[in-house]
């Protein structure tokens, strides 16, 4: 019941240790919620240390079990606090009520004379309170259950029964996957050895068995001839009419299309649930056509996720809103789990709301930072001391600048280039120095540790590290003293290193410039002040990196960027354009590359098994078919047995008719391409990292807003001698736990960043009404064709099936990827002209509408 223990109204309350410890074993995120709301001032929790106090400590009897013990502790301890409150004044009576769900404890807390209700008993006395009821989590799975009370799904094995079979291979254990395109299918993919990554089907309603996306079940194989084939059918949910189990098994019949044998793969059902990997879900409710009715459906915003049954009097309230549920439970004679309404985050569509649905929906940390976190920030005003130098450089004489988009405020690096006696060059790439202020394992490291990333929404940014370093004290800024860590090279005329260091350092920058500003200088006549001398000099080495780059292999990938131009007023997205690079973003990028490429060299050189490497591993040839059939169809050869061939070929697939062909091949490449990944050097031997041909690499140049960057860092210090080791960071199972976290937070964002993106582009579109706009096809289907609007960077599905119009004539070829509807072909790389406008037929789910203009089909 923490969703009621966490609202306002609830105070004075004592959870007493024994408890505490319970809830500990039993749900890590629930103890760490009850730890919360104790450390709240305005909401009056204590912990009270019953199994400590000698008045309150009880032995177990002989016979009793561990359960009953601990039962009879707390009425002792709720006897013992009703005795302590009497000495009080009289006028002041206070009264301890005893609250518990177990109905054994309440009769015999009743028969020694203590006052106990049940949780939901005394919620409902709360009159003044009626919208605490709906928060109720429906406590146990019998006399919930629906009146008709039939039957439904087969009853889950006992954990210590899947356990045994688990160990002696009767079922298998692993991850379930619903399926997002259709209801009745999930995949289960199997724990084991990283080669035999095996995936399970699971089809029907029946052996998906009330198992929710991303729990761990235990699946039992099916014989082989009961094996089917993913089915390519798209099944929503209607869900309607709760009892219409006819229905489903109607729906199940479409999956079994006939199939060939080798399409079969190995399928299996649902047994039991090893762990519910339940969080809160956002999305609305779906009211019930019943009048006054209290029971109605919550449809998540997710699409993996089932309907959810709540109850709730508040339903007219609801409609409409943005709301977050939570599962209680799933009885077997349940179409849907039960849950209860947690809290609503107002109207949908509604932009601030449906910023926090997309972070919600993305497990993004976004709470304020608590006063615990930012206890450990330096008091201000803060200035550098003479401790702080004694083990650093003093490079403030130097030239350093650094170079960022406009408006940005986190500015992690800046750069220096000057001549030294010898006639060779000296180049520096200062990093903000991150770790001098966060220090390992205090509660400002646990909780950027737990972040692992700095999340940039399209008008909002969620930060890894509180503002004060973030945007200030760790912030490279023009023409103040800042702390840094720097790698030095010395290099001749040809870009070749000759020599490097590392020292943490002071530096004080010359100029803050935007990438235009910093291209305008170098560019210049008549500028020949030193900080266009020093860009100049750099622009001239890092074309010399790049092109050694680009002949070893490296990819050079497009991907369409979009910035939104906002409404200063309203905030409203009032143009979109596509990014355009610069010279200057590739003379920053060069030498951020050449940072992380040489310290993680260092890293790995003094800790060979414990160092924090980022590796790019090589796609599996067939992830490459699709693009050398679409260069095939144009009459070009893509060659892909290396990252230097694929490179070359992209290089030479050019058309004198159609110039945006290669932007196009190479947004293609990108879709092949496998996911970047952090680990742990001891753990894995395969370092390579396949994009930028390099056979080393991590993240050194932005531990402002990269969790990854602040080990790297710490790392570093320990090799140079400049700050010292813990434990933790020799430890290679925490480490590689850690990269677990970061790959995970680091993709999660990703996804947000593309929801925001989306969001914004929906609000732009709603605004305009219909769009003409030119596109081209990068993918074929087949019912579908998928274009690319170059002038926004937007990517939309095309469908030529429409519900109540007759369906065309398609016919899809796989192998010169096309398709024909009726008598028009359309084939990857046309030019089609689309209209985009916005769909908000589903309040829930708007989406963008592309419709085909030209040709006319």
């Amino acid at each position: 019941q923490i969703d009621i223990l966490e609202d306002p109204v609830i105070k004075n309350v004592i959870v007493l240790q024994t408890v505490l410890q319970e809830v500990r074993n039993r749900s890590a995120p629930v103890y760490k919620r009850v730890r919360d709301v104790i450390g709240n001032p305005e909401k009056h929790f204590y912990s009270f240390t019953n199994e400590h106090y000698r008045e309150t400590y009880i032995e177990q009897k002989q016979g009793e079990t561990s359960n009953d013990r601990n039962d009879r502790a707390i009425r002792v301890a709720v006897k013992w606090y009703n005795e302590h409150l009497k000495k009080i004044e009289d006028e002041e009576k206070i009264q301890v009520i005893f609250l518990t769900n177990d109905r054994t404890n309440k009769e015999k807390a009743l028969e020694e004379g203590i006052t106990a209700y049940t949780c939901e008993e005394y919620i409902k006395s709360l009159i003044a309170n009626p919208d605490l009821v709906d928060r109720l989590a429906c406590v146990s799975d019998e006399g919930k259950e629906i009146e008709s009370g039939k039957i439904i799904f087969p009853e889950h094995i006992p954990l210590s029964k899947l356990q045994q079979g688990i160990k002696s291979g009767v079922y298998l254990q692993g991850t379930y996957r619903a399926s997002r395109d259709n209801y009745l299918e999930a995949t289960v993919w199997v724990h084991g050895d990283a080669e035999e990554n095996k995936e399970i089907i699971i089809q029907g309603l029946k052996h998906l068995n009330r198992a929710v996306h991303e729990d761990i079940v235990a699946v039992e194989l099916l014989a082989k001839d009961e094996w089917v084939a993913p089915s390519s059918v798209v099944l929503q949910d209607d869900g309607q009419n709760e009892d219409d189990i006819e229905n489903e098994e109607e729906k199940e019949k479409i999956l079994k299309t006939s199939v060939n044998k080798d399409m079969l793969r190995p399928t299996g059902k649902v047994v039991g649930i090893i762990k519910r990997n339940w969080r809160p879900f956002c999305g609305m409710l779906s009211k019930s056509q019943i009048k006054e009715a209290r029971r109605h459906l919550f449809t998540p915003a997710d699409r993996r996720i089932p309907r959810i049954r709540i109850e709730t009097r508040q339903a007219d309230r609801l409609e409409g809103q943005r709301i977050v549920v939570a599962i209680d439970g799933w009885p077997r004679n349940s179409r849907y789990p039960n849950g209860h309404f947690v809290k609503n985050l107002g109207s949908a569509g509604d932009k601030e709301t449906e910023t926090e649905v997309l972070l919600l929906e993305h497990d993004v940390p976004h709470q304020p930072f608590s006063q615990g976190v930012l206890s450990f920030l330096p008091k201000m005003p803060w200035s550098i001391t003479e401790q702080d130098m004694k083990c650093r450089e003093d490079l403030r004489h130097l030239c350093v600048c650094s170079v960022d988009p406009p408006g940005c405020t986190d500015i992690d690096d800046a750069l220096h280039c000057r001549e030294v006696e010898n006639g060779n060059i000296e180049v520096g790439v200062h990093i903000a120095d991150v770790s001098h202020f966060i220090r390992p394992g205090n509660a400002l490291d646990e909780e950027s540790a737990k972040r692992g990333t700095t999340v940039y929404l399209c008008e909002k940014r969620i930060d890894m590290v509180p503002e004060l370093l973030s945007s200030n004290l760790c912030s490279l800024r023009s023409n103040v003293d800042r702390l840094a860590f720097s790698c030095i090279w010395e290099m001749n005329h040809k870009a070749e290193i000759l020599k490097t260091r590392f020292t943490k350092s002071v530096i004080n920058s010359k100029a803050s410039l935007t990438y235009a500003e910093a291209q305008m200088r170098i560019d210049s006549a008549t500028m020949n002040d030193d900080i266009t001398t020093s860009l100049r000099g750099l622009n001239k080495l890092a074309k010399i990196l790049k092109k050694k780059r680009i002949d070893n292999g490296a990819l050079t990938l497009s991907s369409p960027e979009v910035r939104f131009h906002m409404d200063s007023e309203t905030h409203d997205p009032i143009d979109l354009q596509t990014k355009e690079l610069k010279e200057t973003n590739s003379l920053v990028e060069e030498f951020m590359l050449l940072a992380n490429i040489s310290v993680a060299q260092k890293i790995y050189d003094e800790f060979p098994e414990f160092a924090l490497l980022r590796k790019h591993p090589a796609p599996p040839p067939s992830n490459y078919d699709i693009l050398v059939k679409a260069a095939k169809s144009k009459n070009l050869e893509i060659k892909t047995d290396s990252a230097k061939a694929l490179a070359e070929s992209l290089d030479k697939a050019e058309s004198p008719t159609f110039p945006y062909l290669n932007t196009l091949l190479r947004i293609l490449t990108t879709r092949c391409m496998m996911q970047a990944v952090y680990f742990c050097s001891g753990m894995d031997n395969d370092f390579h990292h396949y994009g930028l041909a390099s056979p080393i690499y991590t993240h050194f140049t932005s531990p402002i807003r990269r969790y990854a960057d602040i080990i790297v860092h710490r790392l570093l210090a320990v090799a140079i001698g400049a700050d010292s080791t813990y434990p933790e960071l020799t430890d290679k199972h925490k480490l590689a736990d850690m990269c677990k976290n970061l790959n995970y937070r680091h993709k999660m964002a990703q996804y947000a960043q593309r929801a925001s993106v989306a969001f914004h582009t929906q609000l732009f579109f709603k605004s305009k009404g219909v769009v003409n706009e030119d596109a081209y096809i990068l993918f074929v289907r087949k019912n579908a064709v998928v274009v690319l609007i170059p002038k926004y960077g937007l990517e939309g599905t095309v469908f030529f099936e429409e519900k109540g119009k007759p369906t065309p004539r398609l016919d899809y070829n796989n192998e010169v990827l096309s398709l024909t509807v009726e008598d028009t072909t359309l084939r990857v790389f046309d030019k089609v002209k689309v209209n985009i406008m916005l769909d908000a037929s589903n309040i829930q789910h708007q989406k963008i509408r592309m419709v085909l203009v030209e040709p006319k089909v």
